[in-house]
């Protein structure tokens, strides 16, 4: 696995409980995935040596973030079975780039109206055919609500365009949402599988909860699973991918994917008879695809390195309730912003899931 964050080590437990063995290589030490690894390859991404040494000890290898780069996947590729490959991670870590792709293949779900943005002297006119409010977006590593500003005039887009260093950028329609909501897609040579849709809260930029299933039509969940399935298909995907949707009144829009597992589909660990992280290692393994039924509806809330403040959390709220799965993924520095676990309450009722899922968070930010 390149990758050593929580990811890395969720799909760490999967695979070692189908009785694998798993290498991480990951630069940070220590780090989640590096804590259950049977071995831990401390170096760079793009590190020749470790790489072939990765490539010797394993039989096949995927990533769990887009910020691992392609060139060290296709290095991988030519000597191992690397899985998803590099054309799918190449695609994601542009935000103009996966916009064109979902122009392409998914005019039913196309992306937000949005502009490109590679020097200052464009932002007037892009403004003005976009229209405001917008969301001048960075094209490359934004996630959880980094390289992000909302605008409302040249000036504010000028400013935050300097502000991101000049970089190339994407002015995106700011639109009045709905719901926001997410497809994880499984899929292997032959196959593919979608989860039921999860239904997305964020807060500061970053996700706070998930339900699932969402709280959304019949027709909708049939067009976002669709339209996931067939951005598998055109990339040719093998792996886990994650697409994200926006509900308006005047349609569904693509917002984004991620080549991997996503923070979105945790709630599969609990809810599902296999999860997303077994799907990844089964596809990885040549194994047949897992079944992505729901037996129970499920809410999932991060939980974030705010609630520390001076102490770590009293757990025993949550270990207490027998309806509450609690997740943490052994990070040592809790900081604000920081994904430091998940808890995921599970009934029968969605609603009592989701009630019962926001008095703890409040109980245990209190």
């Amino acid at each position: 696995m390149l990758g050593g964050g929580q990811l890395g080590r969720m799909f760490t437990e999967a695979a070692q409980r189908l009785g694998y063995r798993v290498v991480v290589l990951e630069p940070s030490e220590p780090c989640p995935a590096g804590l259950l690894a049977d071995e831990h390859l401390v170096a760079d991404y793009d590190h020749t040596e470790a790489l072939n040494r990765l490539g010797e000890m394993c039989e096949a290898a995927s990533y769990e973030f887009e910020a691992v780069p392609a060139q060290a996947v296709e290095y991988l590729r030519d000597r191992i079975t690397v899985r998803p490959d590099a054309q799918p991670l190449s695609v994601a870590q542009s935000r103009l780039a996966e916009k064109h792709f979902a122009a392409e293949h998914t005019p039913a779900t196309p992306p937000v109206p949005y502009q490109p943005i590679e020097e200052a002297a464009q932002i007037p006119a892009a403004l003005e055919q976009v229209g405001s409010p917008c969301i001048l977006k960075t094209d490359r590593l934004g996630y959880d609500g980094k390289g992000q500003a909302v605008v409302e005039s040249p000036a504010d887009a000028e400013a935050a365009f300097s502000r991101f260093g000049n970089v190339s950028c994407v002015l995106e329609r700011r639109l009045d949402l709905q719901q926001e909501v997410s497809v994880i897609v499984a899929r292997d040579c032959e196959h593919s599988v979608a989860y039921p849709v999860a239904e997305n809260e964020h807060r500061n930029g970053i996700l706070h909860c998930s339900r699932a299933p969402a709280n959304i039509s019949g027709v909708v969940q049939e067009q976002v699973q669709d339209s996931a399935r067939k951005i598998a298909d055109a990339l040719d995907y093998h792996g886990v991918l994650a697409v994200e949707y926006f509900i308006t009144s005047a349609g569904v829009f693509f917002n984004e994917m991620a080549p991997r597992p996503h923070n979105s589909g945790h709630y599969t660990l609990d809810a599902c008879v296999a999860s997303q992280f077994e799907q990844q290692a089964r596809i990885l393994c040549g194994l047949p695809l897992g079944a992505p039924t729901q037996h129970t509806p499920a809410v999932m809330i991060n939980l974030l390195g705010d609630l520390w403040n001076s102490r770590e959390p009293d757990w025993a709220l949550l270990q207490g309730d027998p309806s509450v799965r609690l997740h943490l993924y052994g990070k040592k520095e809790a900081r604000p912003g920081r994904k430091m676990g998940h808890l995921c309450v599970l009934d029968p009722d969605p609603d009592v899931a989701y009630a019962r899922a926001c008095s703890l968070y409040e109980e245990l930010s209190a």
